[in-house]
């Protein structure tokens, strides 16, 4: 049986796209900062996380673990059980979820409590990015729907170039509690943008939860996915510790820990300009050298860790080797993924969030064993390596006339 196809076109209602386009267009973006400060603030914050709740910070590491974790599992069910939701309702409610999670972390009593806020801020992740594509692309004049999908990522880009340092010196300075208030307040603002500037998206073609759920049923969907969930673990395993590893192995003053964290954003927006001029001129030798490029830096990032001036330039690295290889993975993502478009943008950040549950809990099992803060960068070159070995496998099953037309 035929379904629907996910599609995006211009509603006579909403001619002419120029009228809404950059105003919604940074409207779109400023929910995907609030999202990308909130992810990984966490991460800076974990010495300071660690010590209010008293616990250790490999356990510390959990609630980034949580976040992640929580947004495997909304991705998925949001996108497909929301499918026939308006997307301009559905992108508000999103972002008020996301406030509200962000706001029982600014008010979590306990460390039980603090983890279940953070999987409940997590829920709404990988769902609003995936609608925040499609809207942006049907809002696009003609011709311009990639740039338009890159604006809204901007704003993921951004909060770890602003939103991420400034938050963590704020949160290292007056509380880690207050860096969760400034989150949802950048979510409240996002809630009152969508409203005044976003228009209904009656443009976007209704799927079912039938045809998005088909996604899984194809095996280059799966295969790309986990690649995905693998490769990427290496630069999470370092990111969710670098605040102790900058401090207690490079020496680094506390203090200059967020200009660090600052080059590992511009780190992220290098590495996914370059990932995407790399992808267009060939999707997997893209992911390829991206892949390999990661397991070369992150093996050299247990020896840069040790002097504080090669730690900035290997985070700086780190960032950019592992977000290069985004847009090629996204691509092949969504070349495989056929009429299942809304689920299949959701999923690629569901895989990512699994990488970085799976990174900051191997890179956690590793320092509570005894082997240092440097030993992370060790799991996540193996991780690198595995995920290599892994795309030559769905690159190879992909090419075989056999298994072609299934994928």
């Amino acid at each position: 049986m035929t379904s629907p196809v996910t599609t995006v076109t211009t509603a006579p209602d909403e001619a002419p796209r120029t009228t809404w386009h950059i105003p919604a267009m940074l409207a779109l973006a400023l929910g995907g900062f609030g999202i990308g400060t909130t992810e990984f603030v966490t991460m800076g914050l974990l010495p300071d996380i660690a010590s209010a709740m008293k616990v250790s910070e490999p356990s510390a590491g959990y609630a980034v673990s949580a976040y992640a974790i929580g947004v495997v599992i909304g991705a998925p069910v949001i996108a497909a059980s929301c499918a026939r939701v308006p997307r301009k309702l559905l992108l508000i409610v999103l972002m008020a979820a996301f406030t509200l999670g962000n706001l029982a972390t600014v008010f979590a009593p306990t460390f039980g409590t603090l983890i279940a806020a953070r999987f409940l801020t997590g829920l709404p992740h990988g769902a609003y990015f995936g609608v925040a594509s499609l809207a942006a692309a049907t809002l696009a004049p003609a011709g311009q729907r990639a740039k338009s999908i890159a604006a809204v990522m901007l704003g993921l880009s951004a909060a770890n170039v602003v939103g991420v340092p400034a938050a963590t010196w704020l949160g290292q300075h007056l509380g880690w509690r207050n860096a969760f208030v400034v989150v949802a307040v950048i979510g409240v603002a996002t809630i009152f943008a969508l409203l005044r500037y976003v228009p209904q998206l009656t443009g976007i073609v209704m799927t079912n939860p039938v045809t998005e759920l088909g996604a899984l049923r194809r095996p280059q969907v799966l295969l790309s996915l986990l690649v995905g969930a693998i490769g990427f673990g290496g630069m999470f395993a370092v990111y969710t510790y670098i605040a102790t590893t900058l401090t207690d192995v490079s020496g680094l003053p506390i203090g200059l820990v967020p200009l660090v964290l600052m080059l590992f954003g511009f780190g992220m927006v290098f590495g996914n300009i370059l990932g995407g001029v790399l992808a267009d001129r060939g999707v997997d030798r893209a992911i390829f050298l991206a892949m390999i490029a990661m397991v070369v830096i992150l093996a050299g990032f247990v020896v840069a860790a040790h002097n504080p001036y090669a730690a900035a330039v290997g985070a700086f690295l780190v960032g950019s080797t592992g977000s290069a290889l985004a847009p090629g993975l996204q691509t092949r993502l969504m070349d495989v993924a056929a009429d299942a478009q809304t689920l299949a943008a959701a999923l690629n950040h569901a895989a990512l969030n699994i990488a970085n549950a799976a990174g900051a809990w191997l890179g956690g099992i590793v320092i509570a064993a005894g082997y240092g803060y440097t030993a992370p960068a060790m799991v996540g070159a193996g991780l690198a390596v595995l995920g290599v070995l892994l795309f030559t496998f769905t690159v190879w099953v992909a090419r075989r006339p056999a298994t072609s037309e299934n994928s």
